[in-house]
Formats: structure tokens, C-alpha cells, sequence
């Protein structure tokens, strides 16, 4: 066992480079992922040690990158593409949709894309719109597509590879405010043994009420159940980390032992996750809730402008709010 203590940023770096190890037939491409290491040097100096033929740099063209990405997993490949920012994900879109998630289906199960599609997402960083997204929901309403959100160290460094080593496209969201929080990683521990990708996971029990997060805000959760335990409430937080499929067993039995949810996430909250996990909570979990499912979330408006991002997004407050509200039903 060897415990290290990496920021996030640098777990998706040793992550990666074990994948690259591990398989010859992996590749990375993006823009200025190479001698640069990207722009938050999740791929610093990989290229120097794998070469510039698995670690590509590629012209500012979106959807030339999962294009090719295509024809490379047809071919045996495994790519990783890096987008280097959630909004510039846009103009690979059709590709996305179109090509990586119908293919298996088209082929009637006889071809598989085994790409992983790398997004920082969300806001935090002093950034404006095309930088500070949450895409999430829009990949997560596309069949065909696998969707997962880290956010800790851990998780980052085991489900990189554990994403890159599946043979379903997956689309991989990381928390950019996140990048540079540091945690606790077994870098030794093998792959069959780490959480299973598509599940998510209880990171703090509770019996008063549950708060669901993922990728930024699951912090935040975490942060709002310290900041209650003061007032003598205990919070159950669950981080989803799977957004297609959602992997909701644990939090329908949370539910009905607290009776109260909360969904907190970045994303706007018409349309967004929070409201496809609060039906199906209501579904499944009526008879035992005690108030509404509410959500948290950012407001249904384009990203404003940096000096206003901290009244867009959730914080800690609105959280409590929210937690406080289920109690007033």
C-alpha cells in the first residue's frame, strides 16, 4: 500500500500515466496537452515520456479530435481526448451524439468506441462563459453515452483508468476549481479493487437528511454537513459520481431512512440532473418522504460575468437554506 497525498489534478495525471503504461494501444489528444501539459497541466510531461505519437497535440478543431478519436477506437485504439474547456465541447457535439454514442447500436453490438472524452467543468475559477459550464445533462440524456463526475483525488485516480479501460464511450466531467484540493491516494491499490465506476457512494452517514452532489459541489455538501453538526442535525451526503447510468439504490435507502433530500449541482436547474434524480426519488421514495425533494442549483441564465460568478453559483448557504426548508414542510 502506498498512500500519497496528491491534489486532483495530479491523481488524473498519474491515473493517466498508468493507463499509458498499462496499454500500448492507449493515446491522449488535445490542444497544447503535450510540451504544454495543457492549461491546468493535468498532461505535464507525458509526451516527454510516452512521445508525441500517444500524446497529441491537435489543431483548436473539436470535432476533428473526436472525429478521429472515431476512427482510431475503430481501429483498436483507445483515446482519450482532452476538451479543454466545458463550452468548447460544443462544436464536437454532433460528433458526440451523432457518431460516438449510436455506433455500438448502428453495428448491431459488432462495434464499440472505447473513447474517453475528458471535460473540466463548472465554474470557480474567475473565468466567463465557454470556461464555467455544466454540459452534464445535455450527455446524459444521450443514449448510447456513459457519463461519470469525479471529485477527490481518490475517485480521480482510479476512474480515469477505470473509464479508459471500458469499452463504452464515456464522457469523464472534472471539477476545475477542484483541481488543486488535495486528498489521501493508494497509488498501488489494483483497479479490481477500487469502487466500481457506475456507482456512487456514501461519504458521510447520516439519519436527519440526505444531500446529493457530484464533481464541485460535492465539497460543498460535505462543508454543509460539518456546518451542521453544530445545530445537532446530521446530514447524509452521497456522491452520485455516475450521471448515466445513474446508480440511485443508494439514495433511495438513504431517503427513506432520513425523509428529506436535498440535489445540489452547478448546472442550471431546468432540465438539469437534480430534477431527473428528485422525480424518480418522489417515484420511488413518496410514501416515506417527509417534504419535497428540493435542488440547489445555478440560475437559469447564461454564465454571467466573473466578478458575478459567486452569486450564480450554490454555495454553502444556499445549501443550509435548502436543508433548513425541509424542516419547515
Amino acid at each position: 500500500m502506498a498512500v500519497e497525498t496528491l491534489t486532483l489534478g495530479k491523481a488524473l495525471n498519474n491515473g493517466l500515466r498508468r493507463a499509458l503504461e498499462r496499454d500500448p494501444k492507449v493515446l491522449l489528444m488535445g490542444e497544447d496537452i503535450g510540451k504544454l501539459g495543457g492549461v491546468f497541466r493535468i498532461t505535464d510531461g507525458l509526451q516527454k515520456d510516452f512521445g508525441d505519437e500517444r500524446v497529441i497535440d491537435t489543431p483548436l478543431a473539436e470535432s476533428g479530435i473526436v472525429g478521429t478519436a472515431v476512427g482510431l477506437a475503430i481501429r483498436g485504439y483507445r483515446p482519450v481526448c482532452e476538451i479543454q474547456f466545458d463550452g468548447f465541447v460544443y462544436p464536437a457535439f454532433d460528433q458526440i451524439v451523432s457518431q460516438v454514442a449510436k455506433m455500438h447500436y448502428r453495428s448491431r453490438g459488432k462495434v464499440r468506441l472505447p473513447i474517453v472524452i475528458r471535460i473540466p467543468f463548472g465554474g470557480g475559477i474567475g473565468a466567463v462563459e465557454h470556461h464555467s459550464e455544466s454540459p452534464e445533462a445535455y450527455f446524459a440524456h444521450t443514449a448510447g453515452l456513459k457519463v461519470v463526475a469525479c471529485s477527490n483525488p481518490s475517485d480521480a485516480y482510479t476512474m480515469i483508468q477505470q473509464a479508459i479501460a471500458s469499452d463504452d464511450p464515456i464522457v469523464f466531467f472534472e471539477p476545475k476549481r477542484r483541481y488543486w484540493e488535495k486528498g489521501e491516494v493508494d497509488t498501488e491499490a489494483p483497479l479490481s479493487a477500487a469502487h466500481p465506476l457506475h456507482a456512487a457512494r456514501v461519504l458521510r452517514p447520516g439519519r436527519d437528511a440526505t444531500v446529493l452532489a457530484y464533481g464541485p459541489m460535492v465539497r460543498t455538501a460535505l462543508d454543509a454537513a460539518t456546518a451542521v453538526a453544530d445545530d445537532g442535525r446530521d446530514l447524509e451526503v452521497i456522491d452520485l459520481r455516475t450521471l448515466s447510468p445513474l446508480d440511485l439504490e443508494p439514495v433511495y435507502d438513504s431517503v427513506r431512512r432520513t425523509g428529506r433530500c436535498v440535489i445540489v449541482h452547478e448546472a442550471p436547474s431546468s432540465g438539469g440532473l437534480g430534477a431527473e434524480v428528485a422525480a424518480r426519488i418522489t417515484e420511488k421514495c413518496f410514501s416515506r418522504l417527509e417534504a419535497p425533494v428540493l435542488r440547489v442549483a445555478g440560475f437559469n441564465t447564461p454564465y454571467p460575468a466573473a466578478r458575478m460568478e459567486e452569486e450564480y453559483l450554490p454555495d454553502l448557504d444556499r445549501v443550509l437554506d435548502a436543508v433548513d426548508r425541509t424542516y419547515g414542510w
